[in-house]
């Protein structure tokens, strides 16, 4: 079946796709890589024209031209649900940033029952010889994004990968109501990134506790990338990998033959993600490659689904630990970071999984910069406003280079003991001084 002519039927400019938005309207701008461009700077230009819209998306890999055009927050109101540096900046500096607090897994079903949206705009893949658009990096939860909205305009990349399936990967042009074909800008990247000495120390750690044929999920950063730098240096083998989001060290273990997913319990020899954002060479591994399985979050984040993979290994990072082993990764104090995400979803799921664990990694210190001064990372209370990720009945492995604990089977003083043994040293006596106060700690506790 031809399809042409119904695609060119849906054909605008972004200028006319501009047009259609009005005042206070709910506007979805997709997901990392998938923000459109063209339709951004169409809608820049016209916000002198308008009063205020709502704008909703997450993990920008770069600064929309409605940012600015409206530094202040005037005009666009930015809904987040998961912070990038730009998400973050508007969140903290100006009145025209939010975020919403979510399970990332819970995001398809808030769409569906929650979400009001007037217009989404998505960038996807070219349409194929079958009618369909490809979401490319991002399944996530655009489908259901698609589902909801009243307009549908896609905004079309043709540098953008094709991402296999899965499910709710893709959308067919009888879902569509406009098409723009965009500028084909490069797909934005992230840096490989390094790692340091500390990175190294938590992760040799971890990979101490990797088995044979486990499923990891590992999030983004210097200790994810030095885990599989170790990974791929050790005699671990069959890996397979069930994520919320594909990073580029999933590649160099896939290239290096410690990936196959034989030993998964379900989607076997297939690495299933919600999302991407990495390397060019990544984009490259992905396009068109059926052993890498895009899908949307409430499958591949949904605690039920993990606990069916034996030897789930979850890793994670954190911006604070506090002596009851309760994890703060998206806030310091009101100073937003980034989000909830599927940190809570993975460290349940871990833990359910059969011989599974999820570990929380976090330095033992960071050096304040106002100050210049050493600062604990392992807090007896965490500053007002810090949001907690995950809760303490909740913690499995807490990592810091000095050390893991694993909170699960302990009650509030041995949690302080365990925690305060892996904090930096020169910390450890004014923690236990306050863990007195906090009534979590006993005489004959290790000093």
């Amino acid at each position: 079946m031809d399809f042409r002519n119904e695609y060119n039927s849906k054909l605008i400019t972004a200028k006319e796709a501009a047009a259609m938005v009005k005042d206070n309207m709910w506007i979805d701008y997709a997901w990392g890589a998938s923000t459109p461009v063209a339709f951004d700077h169409a809608l820049a230009e016209r916000l002198d024209e308008l009063n205020e819209i709502k704008v909703r998306g997450g993990v920008l890999m770069w600064v929309p031209e409605i940012f600015k055009k409206d530094p202040d927050g005037e005009k666009v109101v930015w809904n987040s649900w998961h912070a990038g540096g730009p998400d973050r900046s508007r969140i903290n500096t100006t009145q025209g940033g939010f975020y919403a607090p979510l399970r990332y897994s819970e995001l398809p079903k808030w769409y569906r029952e929650n979400c009001e949206v007037n217009i989404a705009v998505i960038t996807t893949t070219p349409m194929n010889k079958h009618g369909m658009f490809n979401f490319g990096l991002n399944a996530s939860h655009l489908y259901a994004v698609v589902e909801k909205a009243d307009i549908v305009i896609l905004e079309i990349n043709e540098k953008m990968p094709t991402c296999l399936g899965g499910f709710e990967h893709e959308v067919s042009i009888e879902k569509v109501d406009y098409i723009i074909e965009g500028d084909n800008p490069d797909i934005a990247t992230l840096p490989k990134g390094g790692f340091n000495e500390v990175d190294e120390a938590v992760a040799k750690q971890i990979v101490e506790e990797i088995p044979n044929g486990a499923t990891l999920q590992l999030g983004i950063g210097g200790m994810p990338n030095a885990v599989g730098l170790m990974i791929g240096e050790s005699d671990i083998k069959d890996l397979g990998v069930h994520t919320e989001m594909y990073v580029d060290a999933f590649v160099a273990l896939a290239k290096k033959g410690k990936i196959t997913g034989a030993k998964k319990n379900i989607d076997r020899f297939r690495q299933a993600y919600g999302f991407a954002a990495g390397s060019a060479e990544m984009y490259e591994y992905m396009d068109n490659n059926s052993a890498v399985m895009a899908a949307p979050v409430n499958y591949t984040n949904d605690a039920r689904v993990i606990a069916q993979l034996d030897n789930f290994i979850s890793i994670n990072s954190a911006v604070n630990v506090d002596l009851f082993g309760q994890v703060s990764s998206e806030s310091s104090g009101y100073r937003h970071i980034s989000g909830a995400g599927g940190q809570l979803d993975f460290v349940l799921g871990a833990y359910l999984s059969k011989g599974g664990k999820s570990f929380i990694c976090l330095p033992s210190t960071y050096t304040n910069k106002k100050t210049g001064k050493s600062v604990s990372n392992i807090v007896p209370n965490f500053d007002t406003g810090s949001a907690i990720t995950a809760a303490r009945p909740n913690t499995n492995w807490i990592v810091t280079e000095h050390g893991k604990f694993n909170c699960k089977g302990k009650s509030t003083w041995e949690r302080a003991e365990g925690l305060i043994n892996i904090s930096a040293p020169e910390f450890r006596d004014d923690l236990i001084k306050e863990a007195e106060k906090m009534n979590v700690w006993r005489n004959s506790n290790k000093r």
